[in-house]
């Protein structure tokens, strides 16, 4: 039976940090799917076909990564795709603590998912999609922070 593994979020946009748990976590798991949620109290920066498209450009070379995107439970969505871990990057203590308890809810949806943390590269921990988003709404360059060029505040609408 084959490891696959979720890596799910709104990756909005996806940074350096998601980059490398990825790449960790191919180390560890036959297959990692990138899962885009949609989240209907979150109002997206870029859109999410956009990012897709991004991310899956980035992992072009790596087949063992995939881009998806997903509706309703992450636990449900990890069911349906065969996948029995979840995959999670963490930056500090306060993430542990935000992510416990929503690997407790998942494990009571599926309990045959088990969450798999990975602490971020210390280098990275500092990265977050909330600093990129207004760092470049301001017109600030995030090209350091992202696997890819930053589309130009003109090429979408928010």
């Amino acid at each position: 039976m084959s490891r696959i593994a979720v890596f799910p979020g709104s990756f909005d946009p996806f940074t350096n940090g998601h980059l490398d748990v990825v790449r960790r976590g191919v180390r560890l798991f036959d297959e990692v799917i990138v899962a885009i949620g949609t989240n209907s109290s979150k109002q997206r920066y870029l859109p999410v076909e956009q990012m897709v498209g991004l991310i899956a450009d980035v992992f072009r070379d790596e087949p063992r990564v995939t881009v998806r995107t997903f509706k309703g439970l992450t636990a449900e969505f990890a069911r349906e795709v065969g996948a029995r871990y979840l995959l999670r990057g963490l930056r500090t203590s306060v993430d542990f603590e935000y992510e416990k308890p929503i690997a407790y809810g998942n494990q009571h949806v599926n309990p045959d998912l088990e969450t798999v943390f990975l602490l971020t590269s210390p280098t990275l921990g500092a990265i977050s999609s909330t600093i990129i988003r207004d760092i470049h709404r301001f017109g600030g360059n995030v090209d350091a922070f992202l696997p890819f060029a930053m589309p130009s505040l003109g090429t979408w609408s928010n």
